[in-house]
């Protein structure tokens, strides 16, 4: 079975905002983004200033988190 986040860009952005949300969660759905048909559409400069202004020093813990998801 093979599972496929939809509406990528719009998801990341909005765990981003929620503050219920911790980086741990926004990693692995930028893990799901990263893998999804959509990739290629996705505004990663936005999804990643988002990060930034939550967390200034949170997107590369939030890449590595979602790397090592990826390649385990």
């Amino acid at each position: 079975m093979t599972l496929e986040l939809e509406c990528c860009e719009r998801t990341l952005l909005g765990e981003i905002a929620d503050p219920r949300m911790h980086q741990r969660d926004v990693a692995m759905t930028y893990r799901l983004a990263m893998l999804s048909s959509e990739r290629a559409s996705i505004d990663w400069a936005k999804v990643n200033q988002a990060i930034l202004k939550r967390w200034p020093k949170g997107l590369t813990r939030i890449k590595e988190m979602a790397w090592r998801m990826t390649n385990p």
